[in-house]
């Protein structure tokens, strides 16, 4: 069709007068349980790691002591054991895997005691999923004191984890 002489092009629409708004169906932390039920075993567990290192990145300072003694009551010899030589590599005195004498010794570990934080809640949590607590039951328990934006980037690893279970990794 060819235009008509003196007839203008047509003139590109006005701009909207609506704000354009990012549309969310589902919030983040229901995203990860989603995504954590639709991957394999590894991939959920990794998942399961992740949110439980954020969790651990959100413990107001003051809370802190107590959660580790929290977390190690819960932990087995071996396990002590083996938080007793993760300390004992950092040379902060010569560590006994004993909880009394790690709870007294982490206000020492200064800038590591969150990597202590992490590296016990991940020995609870394995002996957790040893002993029959799902996943699941981990992510229900942890992921409301999650804030958002943790939330937020948990559920985008998530989607990254979903696309390496399902495009072919051995789980």
């Amino acid at each position: 069709m060819h235009p008509v002489r003196g007839a203008s092009a047509p003139s590109a629409p006005p701009p909207s007068v609506y704000p354009i708004v990012d549309l969310v169906f589902i919030n983040p932390q229901d995203a990860i349980r989603v995504i954590s039920e639709s991957i394999g075993r590894e991939a959920r567990r990794q998942l399961v790691g992740e949110v439980v290192r954020a969790w651990v990145d959100e413990i107001p300072e003051p809370e802190l002591v107590g959660q580790y003694a929290k977390t190690l009551a819960d932990l087995d010899e071996d396990d002590l054991s083996m938080l007793a030589a993760w300390h004992a590599s950092l040379e902060v005195g010569q560590p006994i895997a004993n909880r009394d004498f790690l709870v007294r010794v982490f206000p020492a570990l200064g800038e590591h005691r969150r990597e202590a934080m992490k590296i016990a809640a991940g020995f609870r949590g394995e002996d957790a999923f040893d002993a029959g607590v799902g996943e699941e039951q981990a992510l229900r328990a942890i992921l409301p004191h999650l804030s958002d934006e943790s939330a937020e980037l948990i559920a985008a690893e998530a989607v990254e984890l979903y696309c390496w279970d399902r495009l072919g990794s051995e789980n």
